[in-house]
């Protein structure tokens, strides 16, 4: 049974591999764009709630971006602290931010699509990009990538950031999560006008505004927590044209400030990602443990075919995850020498996000208790 196990898994390994490295060529660097600082009208919408520690930070890198024709419009969701007086200080030194407070949630709204649905309807741009609260941008970043949207005449254009951690076991856990979330995912075929499979990264989904109301808005997707991957989806499900880049350089977000916070927010989109089936939780679980801890437990076998076995799998996942590592992050390839640990991180986050939707009998997303019943009905 152990060596059909490895043989299986070595197999789907060396596939991987395959397809990474040929997808990966398909995805371009934004850095590698030219600039254009004059074009249509660019709509940022950013919505936040209880953001007050990296609001301020993030609209300060937007605003001295060198792109000329832009308007800002900052969505205030609900926030308990000082988001709102931020927003708000924003608007009157600067003309073109406009500020909006939203104090109730309508029914059969998630809170943060609820927000973005609403900053568009206040918006005027040809152009949207929807951005979180905590983003960093360099300068040329909107203007290069309004020449790429422009040159490639894209309806959608969405853009991987440098995610940074401040511990070691966070920052091999987001290596993991993105060689995770691309073999899975296969993101790169987004760039690929024949596949179905499209991809969202909240902290860049540019849209055109026609694009974006044929696809129904947010209101297509107003229970999904998964919103930024979903607009992805929309967008290519319905044949429009959508494209990937690495925004490495342009674009930097710190995605938890600890590996507990990283657990924490993994709660609202694990159970989606899993379509709120209990047999995909335990497909993925049994698939992650045979697969990428497994071979690092039975390599210590003393029959020949088993070692053998294993060390080939240890080989083939260290390739993938170098490639994807070095292509997607600015994290160092070397973290793999904690892959098994950090493999069972991950199974913790899975097990724990399931148990924690079905004691709550829902998630918990930005203070509000969505249930299980309605979010399986909307999906």
């Amino acid at each position: 049974m152990l060596i059909i196990l490895l043989s299986a898994s070595l197999l789907v390994w060396i596939a991987v591999l395959i397809d990474a490295v040929l997808g990966l060529k398909s995805m371009d660097r934004l850095e590698d764009s030219d600039a254009m600082t004059e074009g249509p009208l660019l709509s940022v919408i950013t919505a936040a709630r209880n953001e007050e520690a990296k609001l301020a930070e993030s609209i300060k890198s937007q605003l001295r971006q060198n792109y000329k024709r832009m308007e800002w419009i900052l969505v205030n969701d609900r926030s308990a602290d000082s988001t709102g007086d931020i927003m708000d200080h924003i608007q009157q030194s600067d003309s073109r931010v406009k500020s909006i407070h939203i104090d109730t949630l309508p029914s059969g709204w998630l809170g943060k699509n609820h927000a973005l649905y609403k900053g568009y309807m206040e918006s005027s741009g040809e152009l949207i990009l929807f951005t979180d609260a905590d983003v960093v941008f360099k300068q040329d970043a909107f203007s290069m990538a309004v020449h790429y949207f422009s040159k490639n005449e894209l309806d959608h254009l969405t853009a991987a950031p440098s995610l940074t951690g401040r511990s070691f076991w966070l920052s091999t856990f987001i290596a993991f999560f993105l060689f995770g979330f691309s073999y899975y995912k296969r993101p790169w075929l987004a760039n690929n006008q024949r596949s179905k499979i499209g991809i969202g990264i909240g902290a860049f989904n540019l849209v055109s505004r026609r694009s974006y109301e044929a696809i129904g808005t947010h209101k297509a997707i107003k229970m999904r927590p998964d919103d930024d991957l979903m607009l992805g989806m929309k967008m290519k499900q319905n044949g429009l044209r959508q494209r990937l880049a690495t925004a490495m350089e342009l674009i930097e977000v710190e995605w938890y400030e600890s590996l507990p916070e990283a657990f924490k927010g993994l709660e609202k989109n694990t159970f989606a990602g899993l379509h709120y089936r209990i047999s995909m939780v335990l497909f993925a679980i049994a698939g992650t443990f045979s697969s990428q801890v497994l071979p690092f437990l039975t390599i210590f076998s003393t029959d020949i075919i088993i070692f053998s076995l294993s060390l080939a799998n240890i080989i083939f996942l260290a390739g993938v995850y170098t490639i994807i590592t070095k292509r997607m992050t600015k994290f160092t390839p070397l973290l793999f020498t904690v892959f098994p640990i950090t493999a069972l991180l991950f199974i913790y986050s899975i097990i724990r996000a399931s148990i924690l939707t079905f004691v709550r009998g829902g998630i918990v997303w930005r203070g509000t208790l969505y249930k299980l019943s309605e979010l399986r009905n909307k999906r």
